[in-house]
């Protein structure tokens, strides 16, 4: 009777703490790329919604440049930007020949940084006398209004 059958195995332990443990970890993980996933959808959706916005505020500012309303322009400068220039400089600086007779936007591009949108738009500007360049101007977001900051010309 104290005779081990040939054949038979060693009783198995148990392989619920190993199964519990990879139940745990899969859970974990499925929770992290849920999590990872959510943040990626709500990275696209700011910058989908911010892309015609972007637009909007260069399209105004540009308008009131080559419109000569420099004033109405000014508004839309970010607090950077106006501090590097007052009202009455800005609108020399904007008269000074050759100046800005025309735009087209050529390209809009907003991504995240640090958690908060930030717009680029490229632009084509036409001078008196036909010249053009193109510009980067960065659109930036200011208490819920987007702004222009930097030098647009």
């Amino acid at each position: 009777m104290g005779r081990e059958r040939a054949g038979s195995r060693p009783a198995r332990r148990g392989r619920r703490p190993v199964r519990a443990g990879v139940l745990v970890a899969v859970l974990g993980l499925g929770t992290c790329l849920v999590g990872v996933a959510g943040l990626g959808v709500w990275n696209v959706q700011v910058v989908l919604q911010a892309n015609g916005p972007v637009r909007d505020t260069a399209e105004a500012f540009f308008r009131e440049v080559a419109a000569g309303d420099t004033d109405q322009a000014y508004d839309k400068l970010c607090r950077e930007a106006r501090g590097k220039w007052s009202q009455v400089g800005f609108g020399s600086w904007v008269r000074t020949p050759p100046q800005v007779s025309g735009y087209e936007i050529v390209d809009v591009a907003v991504q995240t940084r640090g958690g908060r949108p930030r717009g680029t738009v490229t632009v084509r500007l036409t001078r008196d006398g036909g010249g053009s360049e193109e510009r980067e101007l960065p659109i930036v977001q200011e208490d819920g209004k987007w702004r222009v900051c930097g030098d647009p010309f």
